[in-house]
C-alpha cells in the first residue's frame, strides 16, 4: 500500500482529532502557541491580548518568522461581542487568522471560534489545497467551508430558541509568499507595504456608492427584500454576515412580527416575495502575493475603521514597531488610539508582523506638516465661506 504524504497524513490526525469535540485550550503542546487572556491596560472596559511567536518550522507549521499579535477592547457598548483566533496548525505551511464582530449577542461568536475554522481545514483538506495553488478550487473551497459553518450556526441558534444574533467573519490565511483572504462583513483587511496601506476587503453594507455596496443592493432588492436608511427592512446594516436567521429561515416570521408590531401594513406585507435569503454568508476570496516590500498585515473589525483610514493605522503600527519592536504592544496600543479617538464600538485587532523588516534600522515616520496645515487652512476657509453666505442669504 502506497504511504500517504505527510500533509494527508496531517489532514486525517486533524479530522479525527476535530470529530472528538475538539475545543481550544489555554496551552497547546510546544509546536504550537500559547493564549493569553491577561489584561494589561488599567482601562475600565473589558479587553483580551495575546502575543504569539511563530519563529521555527514545526511539526504543525512551516510558517516562519512571522509574530502575532491581537487585542479586543470592548467600548461604549453593553457587551462584547467581538473575537480574535489564531492557530499555526492544521492548515500545511499556513496560518489562520481571523477576526469576529458580533452583534445581537455573544453566541455567534462563540460558535464560530472553532467551527469556522475547522470548516476551513475539512474543506482546504489541511492545507493540500492552499499548497496546489489552484485559485480557482481554494475560493470554491472556502466559500463550502463558510457556508457549512453558517449552515450549523443556524441549526443550533433556531435550537436554542429565539436567538437572532449573527457575526460577521474576516479570515487570513499567511504562507510564506502568499496570503488568502476569506471575507463575510464589515471588518477589513490592510497590507503595509513599504508603509504603504493595501486595501485588501470591500465592507458589506447595504448603502453607498461603490461598487460593492451597488451589487449588495441588487441582490438584496431582487432577494425580496428592501432598505431603508441603509438597513435590511429598516433593522440592520449588513449584507453578509452568519447567523442572523430573521433574514434566512425566519423571514416570513419576521414579516409577521412587524405586522404585529406596527411596523408594516398587511396590505405592505402581502406585496413581498422573498426569493433568497437578504443576508448570506457566502465570502468574497482574494489572494495577495507576499513580496519582499510586504511588511505586516493589519485585520480589524469596524471599530478600528470607522476612526482611523488604513493610512493612518498603518504609520502608527510601523511607528511603534520602530519604537521597541513588539508587534504585541503595537497591537495594544493600536486598539486604545481607536477608543482613545472615541470610538462607540468594541474594537478587535490582529496583526502579523511577516519578519521581513528590520525594524530597528526603519526611521519614523514623520508627520507631513506643511499637507497638514494646507488641509487646515483649506477647512477654516470653506466654514468662514459658509458661515459668511449664510449671513447673506439671512439679512
Amino acid at each position: 500500500m502506497a504511504l500517504l504524504s505527510p500533509q494527508l497524513q496531517r489532514f486525517l490526525l486533524t479530522k479525527l482529532h476535530y470529530n472528538s469535540n475538539f475545543k481550544t485550550t489555554t496551552t497547546r503542546n510546544n509546536n504550537s502557541y500559547n493564549h493569553l487572556g491577561t489584561s494589561t491596560s488599567a482601562r475600565p472596559k473589558s479587553q483580551c491580548c495575546s502575543a504569539i511567536a511563530i519563529d521555527a518550522p514545526s511539526s504543525f507549521t512551516d510558517v516562519a518568522g512571522i509574530r502575532w499579535g491581537s487585542s479586543c477592547l470592548q467600548g461604549a457598548r453593553e457587551e462584547m461581542e467581538d473575537d480574535v483566533i489564531i492557530r499555526s496548525d492544521g492548515l500545511d505551511a499556513f496560518s489562520f487568522a481571523a477576526v469576529f464582530d458580533g452583534h445581537g449577542g455573544f453566541s455567534a461568536v462563540k460558535f464560530l471560534r472553532d467551527e469556522l475554522y475547522k470548516e476551513c481545514v475539512a474543506a482546504l483538506q489541511g492545507g493540500l489545497l492552499l499548497s496546489g495553488k489552484d485559485f480557482t478550487t481554494i475560493r470554491k473551497a472556502l466559500r463550502e467551508a463558510f457556508e457549512n459553518a453558517d449552515a450549523k450556526l443556524i441549526e443550533w441558534l433556531v435550537n436554542n430558541g429565539d436567538d437572532e444574533s449573527g457575526s460577521t467573519a474576516t479570515v487570513v490565511l499567511v504562507g510564506k509568499d502568499m496570503l488568502f483572504v476569506s471575507h463575510v462583513g464589515d471588518s477589513s483587511v490592510v497590507l503595509s507595504r513599504s508603509g504603504k496601506a493595501e486595501v485588501l476587503t470591500d465592507s458589506h453594507r447595504p448603502y453607498g456608492s461603490n461598487k460593492a455596496s451597488l451589487q449588495e443592493i441588487k441582490r438584496i432588492r431582487e432577494a425580496g427584500g428592501w432598505i431603508v436608511n441603509g438597513r435590511i427592512c429598516g433593522d440592520i446594516s449588513l449584507s453578509r454576515a452568519f447567523g442572523d436567521v430573521r433574514f434566512k429561515t425566519k423571514k416570513n416570521e419576521m414579516l409577521k412580527k412587524g405586522f404585529e408590531e406596527g411596523r408594516w401594513s398587511e396590505k405592505f406585507i402581502a406585496r413581498v416575495q422573498f426569493n433568497g435569503d437578504l443576508i448570506i454568508a457566502s465570502p468574497d476570496t482574494f489572494e495577495v502575493a507576499l513580496g519582499a516590500d510586504a511588511e505586516f498585515i493589519l485585520l480589524a473589525s469596524d471599530g478600528l475603521w470607522d476612526y482611523m483610514n488604513s493610512s493612518d493605522a498603518i504609520k502608527f503600527v510601523r511607528n511603534q514597531l520602530r519604537q521597541h519592536g513588539d508587534v504585541q504592544l503595537a497591537c495594544e496600543a493600536l486598539a486604545g488610539a481607536a477608543l482613545d479617538r472615541r470610538s462607540q464600538d468594541n474594537v478587535s485587532i490582529v496583526i502579523a508582523d511577516l519578519g521581513r523588516t528590520n525594524w530597528q534600522n526603519m526611521p519614523l515616520q514623520q508627520e507631513n506638516v506643511v499637507y497638514e496645515l494646507g488641509q487646515a487652512l483649506a477647512t477654516i476657509g470653506i466654514v468662514s465661506l459658509g458661515i459668511w453666505m449664510s449671513s447673506l442669504l439671512s439679512a
